[in-house]
């Protein structure tokens, strides 16, 4: 075993086979902690840190690669553990043809700041970003539930410089 499979993460949950966090069905890891607390949230179990339980990166992965789907790193919010979502978000890219979705409640400009996220934002296809703003609760959103939150297409965003929006019409590009 290598110092990267021994290495723990604590998540919520994991859902398999959703079609909720994104295009076609995924697999969602729903880690634990969020301290944005936004109202109306809609996994407010996810908060705490200590929800959930304790399970390996080499765990985890390995659920992934028997799942063969997509993944979407949800919660929670996993830029409050960015350093080992991204070792895990490293492993899936290197090993694996995976597009990697990731919700979190700060805005594409905070996490460009901090290095360690920006270090998973690079490894994801798409950052949902911003927090849920109830009074922008919106049903008909395509993967988010405020007018707010954005979906951004990373690659995209990253080589132009401008923040370029995820549309269906360029899924193809994220499968």
């Amino acid at each position: 075993m290598t110092e990267w499979s021994t290495n723990k993460i604590r998540i919520h949950d994991i859902m398999r086979g959703t079609s909720a966090d994104g295009p076609g069905l995924r697999t969602s890891i729903y880690c634990a902690g969020c301290f944005h607390h936004c109202q109306g949230c809609h996994n407010p179990q996810t908060w705490d840190p200590l929800s959930g339980y304790e399970i390996t990166l080499g765990e985890l992965y390995q659920i992934i690669r028997d799942e063969e789907l997509n993944v979407t790193l949800t919660g929670g919010d996993p830029m409050y553990n960015p350093e080992k979502f991204a070792l895990l978000a490293s492993k899936i890219k290197e090993m694996t043809d995976l597009n990697i979705w990731c919700y979190t409640g700060f805005t594409f400009e905070e996490l460009i700041k901090s290095p360690s996220r920006m270090a998973l934002v690079a490894l994801c296809d798409v950052i949902v970003d911003g927090p849920f703003i109830l009074e922008q609760k919106k049903s008909s959103l395509l993967f988010r539930g405020s007018c707010n939150q954005r979906l951004i297409d990373v690659r995209r965003t990253l080589s132009t410089g401008i923040i370029t929006l995820y549309t269906p019409d360029n899924i193809l590009n994220l499968e």
